[in-house]
């Protein structure tokens, strides 16, 4: 396969049937830190129902790996190297209405597993859980069912019993999810030129989006916004991180522009 970054290993049971038990579910697994992508390979190695047929680091791989694959799911991760793993759940499920999609992600469930779950995921959870509860979770989805941890789903059905009342205390729940993406991309450090490039944007939309995220949150200048995104990604998005692995804000982030 002539895709850079994309992985391929068949599966070492073509038959999909293992003993009489149930079929071998095909996984591709999308994330770029390779660590990650192997230590699930580990997991889903010891299990006779679970083979990984391939792996990818960024969206465009992805969509060309599902293309050539046919996986049973895809588990994927929010951020990744190019792209973004909202636009890539949400266009897998415009393409693949059928394939399950469990974001496996360090990113905070309370803020993240809803706006997954409507832009077209089956299942969320975070990074830090067991490898029994993500195996869990994977069957969960494979068998076309929902899954979030009773955290989120309680909180869902609040907001459900609460219908139009319900107004959420932290902030950030205020922004679209094209907001939070350019939020959390400024907290990477991106300048707005290069968040503009993976969003494939106009710069101009960009700054409108930093305009409507400052009114917001309540921020007068992009120098406040610059420092918020970057307090908010390393405080709450980077625990899951080990020590050093947090990126700088670049130059023109640290401006504000």
């Amino acid at each position: 396969m002539a895709v850079s970054n994309t992985w391929i290993r068949a599966s070492t049971n073509p038959s999909g049937v293992t003993g009489g038990k149930r079929r071998v579910r095909r996984v591709l697994i999308v994330d770029d830190h390779p660590i990650v992508r192997q230590g699930l390979r580990r997991v889903m190695d010891n299990e006779d129902d679970l083979t990984v047929c391939g792996e990818a680091e960024t969206a465009r791989d992805a969509r060309i790996a599902i293309k050539e694959l046919n996986p049973d799911v895809m588990i994927a991760d929010i951020s990744l190297k190019q792209g973004d793993g909202i636009e890539l759940v949400r266009d897998v499920r415009a393409h693949y209405p059928q394939l399950p999609i469990l974001v496996l992600s360090m990113h905070d469930e309370t803020i993240y597993a809803e706006r997954m779950l409507s832009a077209g995921a089956n299942g969320y959870i975070m990074k830090q859980a067991a490898s029994e509860q993500f195996l869990i979770s994977l069957r969960r989805v494979l068998d076309g069912n929902i899954y979030v941890s009773e955290a989120v789903g309680n909180n869902m059905i609040q907001k459900f019993a609460a219908g139009g009342s319900y107004i959420s205390a932290n902030p950030i729940d205020r922004l679209s999810n094209r907001e939070l993406q350019i939020l959390h991309m400024i907290g990477k450090g991106m300048s707005t030129r290069e968040t503009a490039l993976s969003l494939n944007l106009s710069i101009k939309t960009v700054e409108s989006h930093r305009q409507r995220i400052k009114r917001k949150l309540n921020l007068s200048t992009g120098t406040q916004l610059v420092q918020y995104a970057v307090n908010w990604f390393t405080g709450r998005e980077a625990a899951g991180q080990p020590a050093g692995a947090r990126e700088a804000p670049g130059p023109e982030a640290r401006t504000g522009s």
